[in-house]
């Protein structure tokens, strides 16, 4: 859809981001994961908007969608921190993090958790996308169960349809773009929760945090033992 006031991601990589052959990653020759213990960030969307550094003023007005009294900063926090409390119950760390991300930030998984909207209020569904630029190459797997997991847990349908180029480029994947962006060696995926502006989404993405941010960490849990970080 083409209505960028409407999504609930804000705009992405607005400057298209293609990577140039030119391009000097020499600085990622020999990389090894740092020392420590399994960590995953969940970024909530939208969240802390305004504290955006200058490299990405333009979306600082981006305040994504809204519905059932709730902005969807305050639905995604809700869906991340449910999330959180699930996995670090399982001993990983987690980490919350605001729409404005450290540099070259690296954790073993990344997902930024929006909600979606729609000018057609039956609209209804989630979905999830990798980087378009997947240097480490395992993001596809990491949407795949998220794919599984959460339609498992939440009853919702894939909503491919609109999943866009766009999307594939969010900013936040953007790290050749931009400096606060994930470490290309971190696996990075975008979930679309559900559409705030459809009742039906409202009342599991807004009553019922707990449920989608089971699915969610279900696919997190899988992957990361499939890498035999837990």
């Amino acid at each position: 859809m083409n209505d960028q006031t409407m999504t609930g991601a804000p705009p992405y990589d607005p400057g298209g981001g293609n990577v140039s052959e030119e391009d000097d990653f020499s600085w990622l020759s020999g990389w090894e994961r740092p020392d420590g213990p399994t960590k995953v960030a969940l970024q909530v969307g939208h969240w802390k908007n305004d504290e955006l550094p200058e490299e990405l003023e333009k979306l600082r007005g981006n305040t994504g969608a809204s519905g059932g009294g709730k902005s969807e900063w305050e639905v995604n926090y809700e869906i991340a921190s449910e999330t959180k409390k699930i996995l670090e119950e399982k001993g990983i760390v987690v980490e919350l993090l605001p729409t404005a991300i450290p540099k070259r930030y690296f954790a073993d998984v990344f997902v930024s958790i929006h909600a979606d909207g729609h000018p057609d209020f039956t609209k209804t569904g989630f979905k999830a996308a990798a980087p378009r630029r997947d240097y480490i190459g395992k993001a596809n797997t990491l949407v795949d169960l998220i794919k599984d997991e959460y339609a498992k847990s939440t009853g919702l349908t894939w909503d491919e349809e609109t999943i866009t180029r766009n999307m594939r480029g969010y900013y936040a994947f953007s790290w050749w773009r931009y400096e606060h962006a994930v470490h290309p060696m971190t696996v990075s995926a975008i979930l679309e929760t559900g559409f705030l502006t459809s009742w039906s989404d409202q009342q599991l993405l807004i009553n019922t945090p707990e449920i989608p941010a089971e699915g969610l960490a279900n696919a997190i849990v899988l992957f990361l033992e499939s890498e035999n970080l837990i």
